[in-house]
């Protein structure tokens, strides 16, 4: 299930992508528009900041903006950062592979064999998705 760390990232960089101006937002702003706790927000953008995703300004005028292009922050991306590993089960994870303690092995095992063809869907999709696409999305 996806985490509301990862949805409420995911508005706020659409929120983001969606200003006509590159201007920095601030976090109120996103957060009444997008309904979501300020605080928390707070925690999340800064994530996505260290990552290299936001750069924030300080003072007057200042608050969040995207340093990269929209259509080149892909969903896995987000999700990587926000969420950590995209499969359901450690064992089929690209980045955070784990062996299961209950399974002796992996090529027979019908949940490992069945989590490999979710991850690679839920990836498929997640890679060849950008914040771009959402904003273009939420138009129509």
């Amino acid at each position: 299930m996806l985490s509301r760390k990862t949805k409420y990232g995911i508005k706020a960089l659409t929120y983001l992508a969606k200003q006509d101006t590159n201007e920095p937002v601030q976090i109120s702003v996103i957060s009444e528009s997008e309904n979501i706790s300020q605080k928390f927000l707070e925690s999340i953008l800064l994530t996505l900041r260290k990552t290299g995703i936001l750069g924030s300004k300080k003072g007057k005028g200042g608050g969040y903006y995207l340093l990269k292009q929209a259509d080149q922050i892909t969903i896995a991306s987000v999700f990587r950062i926000l969420e950590g590993p995209i499969a359901m089960v450690p064992c089929v994870s690209l980045n955070f592979y784990e062996k299961c303690d209950d399974c002796p092995e992996e090529s027979a095992c019908s949940v490992h064999n069945l989590m490999i063809r979710v991850r690679d869907n839920n990836l498929k999709i997640f890679e060849n998705t950008s914040v771009a696409d959402l904003v273009s999305q939420s138009i129509i």
